[in-house]
């Protein structure tokens, strides 16, 4: 009968625990009702979770029950037998001798507390250990293997309410950085359309009056000189307007079926001289057959001539730039990738990259890369780069395959429900 009322207790918790895991968005919650249904469910005196803090490699206190607050004001462990001891033996450790046993750092503290045997059970998220449930007995006893295989199971959702805590707080960080990207992209957005409108104006009268000027000065002599400096520089500002006008626009892309494999080699044509003056060597590995893809035509086009461009600076002289296509049915994408051997990118640089306003190059602009994430933003794609300095850089471009296209795909493949 004993056995029976145990089981049915141990259910009863372990159902109450697992149900406050996945409803619950608080890991303290959770820990809070662990440590109390344990404590009621072993008949103990109380029980403690502790959280691996790992830059201090101190165990701290995650939630407590049954204690008193002289105990509990101890502190963090920093004992570095609890912890090894736990990580070797992977296992639940009895501990009956109280005030002689290495783990117990506090056992004077711990006997006045009424306390004569304890229990820990470590807490892993795969092969982590992340901290410990610990169990206080007011009296030494033995204990069955339901009830050590309960307070493992127990342990096992802590370590599931540690990661599910963890994930949640992973995927609020992401949302808060991209919710601060795009805050800052729009402020950028409407200062750089101010700006683009005020200098457009004042910089096409300089470079018109420069350039007439130009046309009647000397062939040689320092005016000459000092005019075709005025207008290269005039002729850079304008670029660097065209481009933020191009920030500011937000335009909605014009989509159409198009070959991705056809905009790569129009963009290839377009920029033949630029390669062939850098000594630079272009190898081409585009799939045979690609379902078409919904796109902007004329702004994949800008996005292919800014990556192209950015790796033929990175090379400068005497490289290779190798562009791939291939689609991925299962995924529902297109892949795009271009690589070079040029410089590189410091790891420092890389979350930094998209941004705008933030370039490597001594007079870039910081806006190419910035469109380019835009662009592929508006066709629900996404940009992403890895490089290692002195060894190159890639850029992987996916975009998503049409319904239609996908589902073609699928059927060649033999992958229709029939």
């Amino acid at each position: 009968m004993g056995d029976s009322m145990n089981i049915e207790t141990f259910y009863r918790v372990f159902r109450d625990v697992i149900r406050s895991v996945h409803s619950s968005h608080s890991v303290k919650d959770v820990l809070d009702l662990v440590v109390m249904k344990s404590t009621e469910a072993l008949q103990a005196k109380g029980a403690i979770v502790r959280l691996l803090n790992l830059e201090t490699c101190q165990l701290e206190l995650g939630a407590a029950y049954g204690l008193g607050d002289s105990y509990l004001a101890k502190g963090p462990v920093s004992s570095q037998k609890v912890i090894t001891d736990l990580y070797r033996l992977n296992k639940v450790v009895i501990i009956e001798d109280l005030l002689h046993d290495p783990r117990i750092q506090y056992p004077r503290e711990a006997w006045a507390e009424g306390i004569r045997m304890m229990i820990d059970v470590p807490l892993h998220l795969r092969e982590n250990m992340v901290g410990i449930l610990r169990i206080f007995l007011a009296e030494r006893r033995a204990f069955s293997e339901e009830e050590l295989n309960f307070v493992v199971s127990i342990a096992e959702q802590c370590a599931c309410a540690l990661e599910k805590a963890h994930l949640i707080e992973a995927q609020q960080s992401r949302y808060d950085h991209l919710a601060l990207q795009t805050e800052k992209l729009s402020a950028l957005g409407r200062m750089a359309a101010g700006i683009a409108h005020e200098i457009n104006n004042p910089l096409a009268g300089i470079l018109l009056y420069s350039s007439n000027l130009a046309k009647k000065a000397p062939a040689v002599g320092p005016l000459r000189e000092g005019l075709e400096v005025i207008i290269h520089e005039t002729i850079r500002c304008r670029s660097i307007i065209q481009e933020l006008l191009e920030f500011s626009r937000e335009k909605e892309p014009v989509k159409v079926l198009a070959s991705i494999n056809d905009i790569i080699d129009k963009t290839l044509a377009i920029l033949e001289n630029e390669f062939r003056i850098h000594h630079i060597q272009v190898e081409k590995h585009l799939a045979e057959t690609m379902a078409e893809a919904l796109v902007d035509v004329n702004q994949m086009e800008q996005v292919l001539v800014n990556l192209f461009l950015n790796a033929v600076e990175a090379i400068q002289e005497k490289g290779v730039i190798t562009i791939s296509s291939r689609s991925e049915p299962r995924l529902g994408l297109i892949r795009v990738e271009i690589a070079d051997t040029g410089c590189g990118i410091a790891p420092e640089h890389l979350p930094r990259l998209f941004e705008p306003f933030f370039s490597t190059k001594p007079k870039g602009t910081g806006l190419g890369l910035a469109v380019s994430y835009g662009i592929i933003s508006s066709h629900q794609g996404s940009i992403e780069a890895d490089s290692q300095p002195g060894q190159g850089t890639c850029f992987t471009i996916e975009l998503p395959l049409p319904p239609a296209a996908l589902a073609g795909q699928e059927r060649g493949l033999g992958l229709g429900t029939g």
